[in-house]
């Protein structure tokens, strides 16, 4: 699975870093290309010619080649990379990536990478321990970075604990499955709808709400990364669309909405409805703005037309569709309700009542209710893990 795939590997000041040399002979040997960034520290460690012998490919270090004058371009590194990986990575580079520091070659790769991240802590276990590491190990999760958690046992300072860097073995492992997950949904179409819808009232005002998008340009991310084609409708958001496999689809009110979404479903696979699509519209907009008169306004309402209603009535038994349920109050019974009303194969719940989900977080808690009464639920987390566990649940539905 790695063949022909090409491999930043970055090396940090830690003992850990011998456990490179026998990484980068791994990826070598499994037909990677491997370019070794490595920082000044992590020369205490590991020499660049060893890092060079086993990679095949010159050791970076420096943002200039000597006294060539000549560049090693960062953003070209983060730009032609399938995956980076910094292993180890010290407590200090951890620092340094969670908070945007960009003073050496490796932490300038890491900020242009638009490839998966991935991260292997190596530290003695106070240091691994301690509140400042594992804040920063939740902030770079929170990125989208994927953090292998350290092993347990005996540690260069002697002492018994959590800090040694996972196994070069377990590593390759883990890569070989991550390129291999990716072309699991390869030829499947997806559609997804995410953010809020705003209803005008007239040119200035209108109805709307709290919804960022988050959760649905996340479930499109990893769709997309799973080899699917996917078509993103969204409403007003500041989210970005980074993958090549995802064409994003701007729509402002329901009924934009509707009409994007019905025309691309029945073309479609599977579909996820994560969107906060309004319920009701105002019945009639002022061409021009509204002026200020007496101390109240009447604002009438109507209905819109009921996207996933619609989508369950002509869905076919080889299509996959999901809903989402934001409740407040009996929140399993009423998604329930929804899921069987609107012919859903399983529907997502969020509960406004758990701290941290829900609108305008980067975290959520879910349940996930299959219509066959399977319920499976889920603690606090990144949305993009929650989208990993929608599209893995999506995945077990498609082969069942």
């Amino acid at each position: 699975m790695l063949e022909g795939k090409k491999i930043i590997l970055g090396i940090s000041g830690s003992i850990a870093a011998y456990k490179s040399a026998a990484l980068a002979r791994l990826f070598v040997k499994a037909g990677a290309e491997v370019k070794v960034i490595m920082t000044s520290s992590s020369q205490d460690f590991i020499t660049p010619i060893t890092m060079a012998t086993l990679s095949r490919n010159p050791v970076l270090i420096d943002f200039v080649k000597g006294n060539s004058g000549e560049w090693n371009n960062h953003v070209e590194l983060g730009l032609l990379a399938d995956i980076m990986i910094i292993a180890p990575a010290s407590a200090n580079t951890l620092a340094k990536m969670a908070h945007g520091i960009c003073d050496n070659l490796l932490l300038a790769t890491y900020l242009s990478a638009r490839c998966p991240v991935f991260v292997a802590p190596a530290m003695d276990l106070d240091m691994f321990a301690h509140p400042a590491t594992q804040n920063n190990l939740k902030l770079l999760s929170s990125f989208g970075n994927t953090i292998f958690e350290p092993n347990a046992g005996e540690l260069a300072s002697g002492l018994e604990g959590k800090g040694r860097m996972v196994e070069p073995e377990e590593i390759l492992e883990f890569i070989s499955n991550h390129f291999s997950d990716q072309q699991i949904l390869k030829g499947k179409k997806v559609l997804i709808t995410a953010g809020p819808t705003y209803e005008h009232i007239d040119p200035v005002r209108f109805v709307g709400n709290h919804s960022t998008g988050k959760m649905g340009f996340a479930i499109a991310e990893v769709f997309a990364s799973k080899g699917a084609q996917v078509i993103l409708v969204t409403g007003p958001s500041n989210q970005k669309a980074k993958h090549g496999n995802i064409t994003r689809i701007d729509v402002t009110s329901a009924a934009e909405m509707y009409d994007a979404t019905l025309k691309h479903f029945p073309k479609t696979n599977i579909a996820v409805m994560s969107a906060a699509v309004a319920d009701y519209t105002p019945e009639k907009v002022s061409i021009s703005k509204i002026k200020k008169s007496g101390d109240e306004l009447q604002l009438k309402l109507k209905k819109t037309r009921d996207i996933l209603k619609e989508l369950g009535k002509i869905k076919t038994k080889k299509q996959i569709l999901v809903g989402f349920a934001l409740e407040t109050d009996n929140e399993e019974a009423n998604a329930i309700k929804k899921l069987n009303e609107k012919n859903l194969d399983f529907i997502v719940l969020n509960s406004l009542k758990n701290k941290g989900a829900g609108f305008g977080f980067d975290t959520n808690q879910i349940q996930v209710i299959h219509k066959g009464g399977e319920k499976v639920n889920y603690g606090l987390k990144p949305k993009h893990e929650v989208a990993k566990d929608i599209v893995d649940q999506i995945i077990k539905t498609l082969h069942a």
